[in-house]
């Protein structure tokens, strides 16, 4: 089984998009491809179709159901806060031990992908990040980040912290935030400049992943997949 961990510079920067549109081309290609995001904030189970976990439960060709929703993401809560203040709310805290666990259980013949919450330093409780999580998992990254203005700082910010815990980046995914600000292939010129040797994929603005098949395959292909 080959695995991955989605992560991103940010919230709403596509790591879902991304992660669906994969295991959608994958599938495609019959091969067996899930999703696991353990940990959801401004989680509403009346719009649970258009959530995080309704969008990879679809990829996966899945009924949205009690028992397919705790599988998927068996943390959830209901602020749209980072997930040690959306516990509060709620009275909870999230145990580490417990997240880790859930996502070292997950399986799948061919290839698996653990999607984060937020970005790479979101706070899972009062002691740990999605950073830790990722550190103590091991497993190989898949970074996405924006093309809006400031997200060459936002990036190499991320890919610093990732390296200094001794993480492998698989693969920088360029999302094209769609406001025009910066040209999008400029931004992947200056990203590469600055990180040499690593593999980028752009992915245009587009509203379905059908419209990004073409660079999803490459997304798949630059993964080994």
């Amino acid at each position: 089984m080959s695995a991955f961990f989605v992560t991103a510079t940010g919230t709403d920067i596509g790591k879902t998009f991304i992660t669906a549109g994969l295991i959608r081309h994958l599938r495609e290609q019959g091969k067996s491809a899930r999703a696991f995001k353990p940990v959801v904030s401004g989680f509403d189970i009346a719009t649970a179709a258009i959530s995080d976990p309704g969008v990879l439960l679809g990829a996966m060709d899945e009924p949205i159901t009690p028992e397919s929703l705790d599988r998927v993401s068996p943390f959830r809560f209901a602020a749209p806060l980072s997930p040690d203040m959306a516990a509060a709310r709620e009275g909870k805290t999230l145990d580490f031990d417990a997240i880790l666990a859930a996502c070292s259980a997950e399986t799948c013949e061919d290839i698996l992908f653990i999607e984060g919450v937020g970005g790479v330093m979101v706070p899972l409780n009062a002691r740990h990040t999605v950073l830790d999580l990722m550190a103590a998992l091991k497993l190989p990254l898949v970074l996405v980040t924006g093309s809006y203005l400031g997200t060459i700082s936002h990036t190499l910010t991320a890919l610093d912290a990732l390296r200094r815990r001794d993480l492998t980046i698989a693969a920088l995914v360029v999302n094209d935030s769609g406001d025009g600000a910066v040209p999008l292939d400029e931004t992947i010129s200056t990203l590469a400049r600055f990180a040499p040797g690593l593999r980028i994929a752009a992915i245009p603005r587009v509203k379905s992943w059908l419209n990004a098949k073409a660079e999803l395959a490459g997304l798949a292909a630059i993964l080994g997949l």
